[in-house]
């Protein structure tokens, strides 16, 4: 039997508030195991924080989150590069002027050689699609090619798992569509945040967040339609 744990990120007894008379997540304990993991819930329901808390953005004012067995709070840096996390608007996440800066951007914090750099740039810039972009200044690409930018920027790092909060919230239906194939295709575990209920019902397993408390957790079939009776008048 192989030694090499299993992919695992763990929350255990985890609550977290901005203020202390407003919780916003309260005793969450789960282990997140399976390839395709959504959370849904309303607004204000503490989705958007558990996704950050995933990858150490958030650290939990109480409790512990765990990437493969590295605590948040003591490895930080650790588990911010094997979680990689893509952000609601990917104007957050653009930082250097042009599309292929802006993909490399990572790969020179982590100091690679350089031929290593622009290889695995041109790599992903043409499995997205995005080569003939490189030159382009990058906020000035439409709003589907600045999520797969975003999303290519982080897949250029390499990391273990990937969190996405509300992939396709801002995009067109066609867009809308591209980045849920590319969500299928992707080889890592994901966990995504989103509104867009059809984009997960084929996931493995969705988990519902109401006043920062999970209150189910199961297929996408049965814990979708619990969150459909929730939010019937």
């Amino acid at each position: 039997m192989s030694d090499v744990p299993l992919p695992v990120i763990e929350l255990h007894q985890v609550s977290h508030q901005f203020q202390p008379s407003r919780p916003v997540l309260t005793n969450i304990t789960l282990r997140l195991d399976q390839p395709r993991i959504g959370i849904i819930g309303s607004n204000g329901s503490g989705k958007s924080t558990l996704a950050r808390l995933l990858n150490g953005l958030v650290l939990p004012a109480q409790g512990r989150v765990s990437v493969d067995g590295l605590d948040t709070r003591r490895q930080r840096r650790q588990v911010g590069r094997q979680v990689g996390f893509v952000f609601q608007n990917p104007d957050s996440q653009i930082i250097l002027p042009t599309v292929a800066e802006d993909i490399e951007f990572g790969l020179r914090i982590l100091k690679l050689p350089a031929a290593v750099r622009q290889q695995r740039t041109v790599d992903i810039l043409k499995r997205y699609n995005l080569y003939p972009l490189r030159h382009q200044p990058a906020h000035e690409l439409s709003g589907g090619q600045k999520q797969l930018l975003a999303i290519a920027a982080v897949l250029v790092m390499q990391p273990r798992y990937l969190v996405f909060d509300e992939p396709t919230t801002l995009l067109d239906l066609r867009n809308r569509n591209h980045i849920q194939q590319v969500l299928r295709e992707l080889e890592q575990p994901i966990v995504v945040v989103s509104h867009d209920l059809d984009l997960l019902l084929d996931f493995d397993r969705v988990i519902v967040l109401d006043q920062g408390r999970v209150i189910q957790d199961a297929d996408p079939a049965t814990a979708i339609a619990h969150y459909r009776s929730l939010m019937t008048p």
